[in-house]
């Protein structure tokens, strides 16, 4: 099993709970669409002490499966509309279980 983080530090501007609710909503939407995702969370309730404001836990069947989901249309999607716009800083961390 592969896992694939990631902590996203939103634009100053974006950083409302509107822009968090749709970066959670459209991400955990992906849930049985992709094949070979097998868990994907996104966090947004940090504490004070965090220096990121979205975090992303997923876990893939493989590193191929996490090579397809990054490509997947409706991953493309997503990212493209929901994440990328209100970002102003992204840190990945992918590694196997």
């Amino acid at each position: 099993m592969v896992k694939h983080v990631i902590l996203w530090k939103l634009k100053e501007e974006h950083n409302t709970p509107a822009v968090k609710a749709g970066i959670k909503a459209g991400i955990e939407g992906l849930l049985g669409k992709i094949p070979g995702l097998l868990e994907i969370r996104v966090y947004t309730d940090g504490l004070a002490s965090s220096n990121a404001d979205v975090m992303l836990d997923s876990s893939f069947e493989s590193e191929e499966a996490l090579r397809a989901y990054a490509v997947h249309p409706e991953h493309v999607a997503v990212a493209d509309t929901l994440v990328r716009p209100f970002t102003a800083g992204r840190s990945c961390l992918d590694f196997e279980v």
